[in-house]
């Protein structure tokens, strides 16, 4: 069996509805739209096609996808682990190509794993190791506690706040509306980036909400930053790394025991070949998984929902309910989903095909932005990647009227 092309896809998605950003005193780009880069890997047996999506910058990655294709025609689709170590190979003259590079790995991979378990006519889960699990536990995110309460009428049990803005104000009244039997989760990550001394600051005020996590506190590069965070917190677990390739990348968070929860990005970590190492890595350091998939399509969550059901520290899955409603016309089928759970797919491969004719009539235009608000001036608005926070009454205040008392 050959490979004998290699298809990348690229589409402009929708907005979802409702991201734990918008509505917070600015919105990311997120919240406006996105870009989903998917492929499909063509081998020489009829009919025989895998399917896979990667982001990390998708309409480079698309370019990226199409590089890597001369070094895998002619290669046995089955030999996955071979595979991955050729791509990592090829890209090495460019650098420390990130998850640009990452994402297009990531895509090819999956589509490899999508051959092998139609050919063998068995579910992904099963190639990894079986299941652990029936379903996967997701949160959601929610703006507003009437967002909140509509989730947890549906059966969630865990939700998702963004920003900081307000964030401690926000959190109680959620925390107040909810009660103790809902988890709420916090993503500090800009705009721009906290300073720790202001991600502690605000980490200390919510912990008598008794947090599931706190995310991306401090920017990916501070690694001091975090270290800074995680001894101040103790009480409070931390989660990283969706914006991190491969399981070198994630080492610097695990290693150094910086979180306690570790969040690949499903379209940009490497593939299930290195998710499914990534979560060994946090394994032996007893951290569990919560994949990012926050700007991802429908093929990368369905990806994720296989890893998860093999091993033994997942957490949860990350999930944008509501989402665009163009998202299900993307696919075949969608994952099933019953009281905050997602059921495990059943059938052979990742469970899912393509609708091409939707991909094209959604075609790129742009895939960068600058999320609004966050920064303290109006001529800082879209230029500081890092600033300490002045107005820091504000920053952690209980409620919207505490600051002037």
């Amino acid at each position: 069996m050959r490979i004998v092309d290699i298809i990348p896809l690229v589409m402009q998605a929708g907005a979802p509805s409702v991201t734990s950003w918008t509505g917070a005193g600015g919105q990311s780009a997120l919240a406006t739209s996105r870009n989903w880069l998917f492929v499909k890997v063509v081998t020489d047996v009829a009919g025989l096609v895998g399917i896979g999506e990667g982001s990390g910058w998708p309409r480079v990655v698309h370019a990226a996808v199409g590089d890597l294709k001369a070094e895998l025609i002619g290669q046995d689709p089955r030999d996955i682990e071979r595979l991955w170590q050729r791509m990592r190979l090829a890209m090495m003259g460019h650098g420390d190509t990130g998850v640009v590079g990452a994402g297009a790995i990531t895509a090819i991979d999956m589509a490899l794993w999508d051959i092998k378990g139609k050919l063998l006519g068995t579910p992904v889960w099963n190639l990894l190791g079986g299941k652990v699990r029936d379903k996967v536990r997701y949160y959601a995110h929610a703006k507003t506690v009437a967002d909140a309460k509509a989730l947890v009428a549906r059966g969630v049990t865990a939700v998702k706040l963004g920003g900081h803005d307000r964030i401690v104000a926000r959190v109680g009244e959620m925390r107040d509306a909810l009660g103790r039997s809902i988890d709420i989760a916090v993503d500090l990550h800009g705009p721009p980036w906290l300073s720790a001394v202001d991600a502690i600051a605000i980490g200390r005020a919510l912990e008598p909400h008794a947090m599931l996590f706190l995310e991306d506190p401090v920017a990916p590069e501070d690694l001091e930053g975090w270290g800074r965070v995680r001894r101040a917190l103790p009480h409070t677990p931390i989660a990283g790394g969706e914006r991190l390739a491969t399981k070198w990348g994630a080492k610097t968070l695990i290693g150094a025991g910086l979180v306690d929860i570790i969040q690949p990005d499903s379209g940009r970590a490497g593939g299930l070949t290195e998710m499914k190492k990534i979560a060994a890595l946090a394994e032996a350091h007893f951290i569990q998984i919560a994949p990012h998939s926050g700007s991802l399509g429908p093929v990368a969550e369905y990806a994720a929902a296989h890893l998860m059901a093999a091993i033994p520290n997942a957490l949860m899955m990350e999930r944008l309910d509501p989402d665009w409603p163009g998202k299900d016309a993307v696919v075949t089928s969608v994952l099933q989903t019953a009281d905050g759970h997602i059921t495990v797919p059943e059938r052979p491969g990742l469970g899912v095909d393509l609708v091409e004719d939707v991909i094209a009539a959604h075609p790129s235009i742009r895939n960068v932005a600058i999320a609004s608000g966050g920064w303290q001036d109006a001529d800082e608005h879209g230029s500081t990647y890092y600033a300490m926070r002045r107005r820091r009454a504000e920053l952690k205040a209980p409620d919207a009227d505490a600051v002037g008392r």
